[in-house]
């Protein structure tokens, strides 16, 4: 029996196969339209931006570093370009020291440069490249370049260098930069401006490199560069340039500084030269000094130990954190307190006998016997210690307080240099704070007699005292020391003075500035300097001075051939010139150097002969010291720090019974 199809149904069931079909086929384009849609439209901005990220890298651009010049132009401080041979470690698959070794066959490499990288690579991140060798020869690059596919993870980058021309000359004043290290890398992510570190290696670590490190560093640039999916460069698609950090130029003379350096030869010291009218730092000079040069690319080992325990303390900046007795250079300011504040007059005249008894006990003047009748005059032409024993006893210790702060003695200067020491100006209320037992927070009133003749509690840095003395030259102008004259854009050439204006004036009689500039001139001519500035084409006021490292016990004499080199007095001397018009004024101190007339003064000799005339000083050999004493007999403090300062040691209870305190020698 033969079936008949029914072709109506058949067709009916094909034409909804074909609709489901359809309908199928239409839901999918429609989903490939809608995501077409999404991906094309709604997400393009966002897909743009991927796509370019894994096309195009943003590599930050390094600013050239600011210069730094002296006030005549002497570059200081500059940049060159070399080629470094870098590692980035987490780009190496082998053992580290068999990789080194291989780079060996190629490039030079030493043991210093292999413990230097090991340092460097504990400080920095994992992604960083970390230089193995610095300053490339050609050759070198050329071997190199020749077997880089055999070295994955290391490359050969141009990077720009810093360079000190000056070596070791004025280190304490320029510093140097250094590699970021971890710790830098916190500080500059809590800046605001830690984006403008970008792709930066190196930053300021100490004197005006650090801190002038914004000006200098100038604003980091970025490009733009198309690469491959290898990740290799093709083409550089925009470019911001970066901006150069600005030049600084300093008040400082190097030729100058050059002179006193010299001058100090292997005496330990300092010496800061103002110039009065502006606050121009001339001359900033501590002894012994170090090459930053050894800094720039990690300082090794063996240079690091012979800094860090050298018993001369070559990385100790004396000029802004020494902290000293001013000596006999206090007193023309004791002097002119008494005329401000009426104690004494000009005229007024005392009968020495070559002490001043306070009680039992007896403080003695250098001089035995006596200078005589002494008036203010003679007492600073001669130096009598007497005279101002018993100044110090009338004037008391709050009211030389109150007279000696505005000339800055105890207080910061605000100099363009980190880690400046307050150092310490002696007063009631400060005694009162500075310790805690009741006993010790009484004021002895024969704790104020040294106080006189710059000893005792008064401890000041060399800043402070060329500071002072600048601003009695001055005339009781208070110019802001510092190091810094002015700041140069290297585009324009547009100058900024970084100290425009004077700070303040201190209300003192013309009359009384002329006296002590007058008696200071007396010390040259007549007094304890005469025989160092005998023919001297200029006329300068000056002081000599010296101060005590150890005491001396009762019934014994100071003297110096039979005592060890580090026990000897501090020399030091304070000066102005010309005495009319000064355009210097300067503090000196040579530790253990003897007499202020011996070894201070003759220093501030040859700068002012250069500095005034253009005459440089005769090069003859360094005058050996003795040999240094072992460190059994050189236990002494040399300079109070801060902390001491806020939490000295327990003091004497002023002057015992039939005791004798010893005068400065000048």
């Amino acid at each position: 029996m033969t079936e008949l199809k029914n072709t109506e149904r058949e067709l009916y069931l094909f034409r909804l196969r074909l609709i489901f079909l359809g309908i199928f086929v239409l839901a999918c384009f429609s989903a490939l339209v809608t995501r077409f849609v999404w991906l094309q439209i709604v997400k393009h901005d966002d897909y743009v931006l991927l796509a370019d990220e894994n096309r195009i890298d943003v590599v930050p651009v390094v600013p050239n570093r600011g210069l730094i010049l002296d006030r005549n132009g002497v570059i200081l401080a500059r940049n060159y370009s070399a080629y470094t041979l870098e590692i980035t470690a987490s780009k190496i698959n082998q053992d580290m020291d068999v990789l080194i070794d291989e780079l060996a066959d190629l490039v030079d490499i030493q043991p210093k440069h292999r413990k230097r990288f090991r340092k460097l690579l504990e400080d920095s991140k994992s992604f960083e490249s970390v230089p193995i060798r610095t300053r490339l020869t050609d050759e070198e690059v050329a071997r190199f370049t020749a077997q880089r596919f055999r070295f994955p993870g290391v490359d050969i980058q141009a990077r720009l260098f810093r360079q000190y021309p000056q070596g070791d000359v004025a280190s304490h004043v320029i510093g140097y930069i250094g590699r970021i290290s971890t710790k830098d890398a916190e500080i500059i992510d809590d800046m605001e401006d830690s984006a403008n570190y970008n792709g930066t290696d190196y930053i300021g670590k100490e004197g005006l490199e650090k801190s002038y490190e914004k000006i200098l560093h100038g604003s980091t640039g970025f490009e733009e560069v198309e690469v491959s999916a290898g990740g290799r460069a093709v083409r550089t698609l925009s470019r911001t340039p970066p901006t150069s950090g600005k030049n600084l130029i300093l008040s400082v003379d190097i030729e100058l500084q050059k002179v006193i350096e010299e001058a100090f030869g292997d005496r330990r010291g300092a010496l800061v030269a103002i110039e009065p009218a502006t606050g121009d730092v001339l001359a900033f000079v501590s002894k012994p000094t170090y090459d930053p040069n050894l800094f720039v690319e990690g300082i090794d080992q063996q240079s690091w130990n012979e800094l860090n325990t050298s018993e001369d303390k070559p990385l100790l900046n004396r000029p802004l954190t020494g902290a000293y007795p001013p000596g006999s250079t206090y007193k023309p300011f004791m002097a002119l307190a008494a005329l401000e504040l009426g104690k004494r007059t000009a005229t007024q005249a005392i009968a020495d006998p070559g002490f001043f008894a306070f009680g039992n006990h007896i403080f003695k003047d250098d001089k035995p016997g006596g200078h005589g009748m002494v008036d203010m005059y003679r007492s600073i032409v001669q130096s009598c210690d007497t005279y101002y024993y018993m100044l110090a006893n009338d004037m008391g210790v709050d009211a030389m307080h109150d007279f000696m702060k505005p000339f800055g003695f105890g207080q910061k200067t605000g100099i363009d240099l980190e880690h400046e020491r307050t150092g310490l100006l002696p007063s009631t209320a400060w005694k009162r704070t500075a310790f805690k037992k009741p006993a010790q927070q009484r004021w002895i009133p024969g704790d104020t007699i040294s106080l006189g003749i710059g000893q005792g509690q008064n401890t000041f840095t060399p800043l402070q005292m060329a500071h002072a003395i600048a601003t009695l030259a001055n005339n009781g102008v208070v110019m802001k020391p510092h190091l810094v004259k002015m700041t140069e854009d290297p585009q324009t050439r547009a100058r900024t003075l970084t100290v425009p204006k004077e700070s303040f004036r201190i209300p003192l009689k013309q009359e009384n500035i002329d006296f002590i500039k007058n008696a200071m001139v007396g010390v040259v001519k007549e007094g304890t300097s005469a025989r160092v500035f005998a023919n001297a084409e200029y006329v300068s006021g000056g002081k000599t001075g010296t101060a005590q490292v150890i005491s001396i016990k009762k019934n014994e004499k100071y003297d110096a051939k039979r005592m060890a080199v580090r026990h000897l007095d501090h020399s030091l001397y304070t000066a102005f010139a010309p005495a009319d018009q000064p355009k210097i004024a300067l503090a000196i101190i040579v530790e253990n150097g003897g007499f202020g007339s011996e070894a201070a003064a003759p220093i501030v000799r040859k700068a002012l002969d250069y500095y005034l005339l253009g005459k440089r000083p005769e090069v003859k050999e360094n005058k050996e010291l003795p040999a240094p004493v072992p460190k059994a007999q050189s236990d002494m403090t040399l300079y109070r720090s801060d902390a001491e300062v806020k939490n000295p040691p327990e003091p004497a209870p002023g002057p015992k019974p039939g005791g004798e305190t010893t005068g400065n020698k000048d």
